[in-house]
């Protein structure tokens, strides 16, 4: 179990114990919550490619000490050449998953730790890389984690370099990562987009992007959505995220009988009929330009909610998905906060390799309809549904009172849903609310959306207590399945402003850690 780690001047939370020293690194010298949320993304963009990278997307949440939060989308947009009549013509009728560059949009992440940079920053970028670029030149030990997913590169063109990670520890380096690294530090967004990287990756693509596409930037600052559950306001990305199903879902239990203990079969049954209700009709509202609004008012909330039946699940299709993210957070004194999630989507993400930089090339485009005429159709300059729904938690008063996210795809909504509950209606800690055994509903096999006709089972973490399994007499379709639900994270702040963190120990390796830590255990690793 982990520790609840605390700290009265700062803090990182993430899923590499060297990206969270990093981020602490950077706020002991002089740097924000913000440069240090960058300098721990970094490090994991070298040491955790099998999650996340240069070569993906990323969201965030950041508030200001006591202003709105605001909230960054920087998921980049399908190429200029994007066919989806051609992909239809040779049979497809979803996406292409793996070795397919019509599943690639253009990464977004560069251009997002840019725009959070410029807004928010303090520290130099060269200073902010710092450790990820010596992390990619001088080498890093592979995690157990990385060395169990290297084997699906063997043979890949541009990621020789990881496909020698086999076991943990072994030595890997990254040089063309820490070129690129370098290139933005000393030019912007151009020294990725415009440089070898973005040459390389209009070359590989053959057509599918053009120069213009690169030079186009991905990130936009935009309103979050705000909704009021559990007592706190909670702030999430709007659509192409799915955040809006984290509110939602809340909405929707805030008003249902929960048990005091989460142990309880009621307890586990009712949060998945208020997710089943949340997330139904995902796949007609998911699109960029969807307002949210729709489903998010009180009316709405209450439709939804009143169709739940505390005795019976719901006889209503359900979703089959997840995927590799990283998530990580960070807060200091001053008051600046920011939860920040960054993904390639699918693991390696679309197993295609930049040659040059042997950066990865992440496979969002699978979240594209190829439906004629759906809103979320694969076309040039379009912006896919996204999975990645980073949260930021306020009081009654503005203040920041969590930063809470996950990894796990479509289970992204399920698993904030449980966290939040824990800790905020429940009073859990942070590590009590993120180690605790969780459900999830159906199968994982990559972003999917909720498909007709299909009643998936409810799969229980080997951990989850023993009476879940009464869920079954509910109508549920039960299987226990090795514990791996996502990789929460939280950061906690109380009235006094002390922060409270804790990692998700299936991370293997994951940390919270503060610029002065005190915890279970050691003083620096939660």
């Amino acid at each position: 179990m982990t520790a609840t780690v605390f700290s009265p001047t700062g803090m990182v939370v993430s899923a590499d114990e060297r990206a969270s020293a990093a981020g602490v690194e950077v706020l002991r010298g002089g740097g924000t919550a913000v440069d240090a949320a960058i300098a721990a993304n970094a490090v994991l963009a070298v040491t955790a490619p099998h999650l996340c990278g240069m070569g993906g997307d990323l969201f965030a949440v950041v508030q200001d000490g006591d202003s709105a939060p605001v909230a960054l989308n920087a998921s980049g947009r399908a190429g200029s050449g994007a066919d989806p009549e051609g992909l239809r013509a040779a049979g497809y009728g979803v996406m292409p998953l793996f070795d397919d560059v019509r599943s690639v949009t253009v990464p977004g992440c560069v251009d997002g730790w840019v725009a959070l940079h410029e807004r928010f920053g303090r520290l130099a970028l060269a200073e902010v890389f710092a450790a990820a670029v010596g992390f990619a030149e001088d080498g890093f030990g592979a995690s157990p984690l990385l060395a169990s997913a290297v084997p699906v590169l063997r043979g890949k063109a541009g990621a020789e370099e990881l496909a020698e990670a086999t076991w943990a520890g072994a030595v890997v380096r990254r040089g063309g990562v820490a070129r690129a690294l370098r290139a933005v530090a000393a030019e912007g967004r151009d020294g990725f987009y415009c440089g070898e990287f973005g040459r390389g990756l209009v070359r590989l693509a053959d057509g599918l992007f053009s120069v213009e596409d690169l030079r186009r930037g991905s990130a936009d600052w935009v309103s979050p959505i705000g909704v009021d559950a559990v007592g706190h306001r909670v702030w999430v990305t709007p659509p192409n995220s799915q955040g809006y199903l984290v509110g939602l879902g809340l909405a929707i239990a805030d008003g249902l009988p929960l048990p005091d203990d989460p142990d309880d079969p009621l307890w586990a049954h009712l949060l998945i009929e208020a997710a089943r209700r949340a997330g139904c009709d995902r796949p007609e509202l998911l699109h960029e330009g969807f307002d949210a609004g729709v489903v998010l008012s009180p009316e709405e909330v209450g439709r939804r909610r009143g169709l739940i039946d505390p005795g019976q699940a719901a006889g209503m299709p359900d979703s089959a998905a997840a995927g590799d993210t990283t998530y990580l957070c960070a807060a200091e004194h001053g008051g600046l906060a920011v939860s920040l999630i960054q993904s390639n989507a699918s693991g390696f993400g679309s197993r295609i390799f930049e040659p040059g930089t042997g950066i990865g090339l992440h496979n969002r485009g699978l979240g594209f309809s190829l439906l004629p005429g759906h809103p979320a159709e694969y076309r040039p300059g379009r912006r896919p549904p996204h999975t990645l729904a980073p949260a930021l938690v306020t009081r009654r008063d503005g203040s920041t009172r969590a930063l809470v996210g996950t990894m796990g795809g479509d289970t992204q909504p399920q698993i904030l849903l449980q966290v939040i509950t824990r800790l905020l209606r429940h009073g859990q800690s942070p590590a009590e609310a993120v180690g605790a055994a969780r459900w999830r509903i159906g199968n994982s096999n990559g972003f999917d959306t909720w498909r007709d006709g299909e009643r998936a089972p409810i799969e229980l973490e080997e951990a989850a207590p023993d009476a879940w399994d009464r869920l079954e007499a509910k109508g549920h379709l039960v299987n226990r399945v090795p514990t791996g639900f996502g990789h929460a994270h939280v950061i906690e702040m109380d009235d006094s402003g002390q922060f409270a963190g804790a990692a998700d120990p299936r991370t293997v390796i994951g940390s919270a850690q503060g610029r002065l830590s005190v915890g279970g255990g050691s003083p620096c690793a939660g």
